[in-house]
């Protein structure tokens, strides 16, 4: 669906945004399930920068960014813009200009699955960028794309309103619904993980914590005491 711009999409609650973001990214693509993460590719442009807000998402064509200026006039305070294309561009789509006035409308940062460009600038004001590229090549403001319809970001679907959470480790995406249950999730695991901090501490090993030692001897792995003859290694 193209040419069209949804100006109303529901959020999900601004504690549960919060509360996520403080979690991380890791912890939260842990939390459920080991879904959502745009991967490896999309990284961040300031480092140490922490993300946590609503998706409003922008459909564009390769080598233009003329639905961004659409999207960020319809962000709310909090709100991440999340760029993708409908086919693959490497461009420059979002620079220290767009960078002020998603600032200006208050808000997260901003997740491009394309490039990026003026990057100096954006790290020297410490604005929160992941992009998959930097490109100084710039774009045209010619065709038609979409504002606020589902997209796919760094190999992952994102509706409006969706959380979006970005740090040093990446992005992770939660849908809107389930994010007070993951919020769940993800706590449960910090305090299971803060428990383990504290066994390592008086002297436990994370093969005994995690119940790994029974399995690596049921799929015969052996200690041994000595050096290995690499010729007879395989009769031990």
């Amino acid at each position: 669906m193209l040419g069209v711009a949804v100006r109303q999409i529901e959020r999900a609650e601004p504690a549960v945004i919060a509360a996520l973001a403080g979690a991380g990214v890791a912890t939260v693509h842990e939390a459920q399930g080991r879904t959502g993460s745009m991967g490896a590719g999309l990284g961040a442009i300031v480092p140490g920068a922490i993300m946590g807000g609503s998706a409003v998402t922008a459909l564009c064509a390769p080598g233009d960014n003329w639905m961004l200026h659409v999207a960020i006039e319809l962000m709310q305070p909090g709100d991440v813009l999340v760029v993708a294309t409908t086919s693959p561009s490497d461009d420059g789509y979002f620079g220290d200009v767009l960078a002020e006035y998603v600032k200006q409308r208050g808000g997260a940062g901003v997740v491009l699955d394309t490039g990026v460009r003026d990057v100096a600038v954006l790290r020297a004001q410490g604005f929160p960028v992941w992009s998959r590229r930097v490109s100084a090549r710039g774009t045209v403001k010619e065709t038609l794309g979409a504002v606020n319809v589902p997209v796919v970001c760094g190999g992952q679907r994102v509706v409006p309103g969706d959380v979006v959470l970005g740090d040093d480790d990446g992005v992770v995406v939660v849908a809107r619904r389930t994010a007070a249950a993951v919020l769940a999730e993800a706590q449960a695991r910090i305090a299971k993980e803060e428990a383990m901090r504290a066994r390592l501490r008086e002297g436990a090993h994370t093969l005994d914590l995690l119940g790994l030692r029974e399995a690596l001897l049921q799929k015969g792995f052996r200690y041994v005491d000595g050096p290995v003859d690499p010729d007879t290694a395989g009769d031990i």
